[in-house]
């Protein structure tokens, strides 16, 4: 019986104090992770895409988008023929952007010329 007691009498404070600890991660309202950093970046580019006007130079097209996730460069007859492509969309959950969750952007001779899904695309 005083075993008892004297085992009570020590886990029961500890207990009480134990009982109302709350540990919060990601306190800072940051995501974090991979999937919500991709989605974030495919959002993102289909707003800053959907503001681009056709005609709209190359420089000022990549300025506004950065950096593509692919691009292509030929010559065609007497066009130069540059080809973006940004991922806008997830199909695949491995990680890694395909040409078809992205949309390409086509420019003639410096000039957006046509726009689309980028498995559609070609030469």
């Amino acid at each position: 019986m005083k075993k008892t007691m004297i085992a009570l009498l020590i886990v029961t404070p500890l207990a009480m104090t134990l009982s109302g600890c709350v540990i919060k991660i990601n306190d800072d309202g940051i995501e974090n992770g991979f999937v919500s950093d991709s989605e974030d970046r495919a959002y993102k580019n289909r707003k800053k895409i959907a503001q681009i006007q056709l005609g709209t130079s190359f420089i000022d097209t990549q300025e506004q988008l950065g950096v593509a996730d692919f691009s292509e460069t030929y010559a065609e007859a007497e066009n130069t023929i540059r080809v973006l492509y940004y991922r806008t969309q997830r199909k695949h959950k491995d990680g890694l952007t395909t040409k078809d969750e992205c949309t390409f952007l086509q420019f003639i001779n410096g000039k957006l010329a046509e726009t689309g899904n980028g498995e559609d695309y070609s030469k």
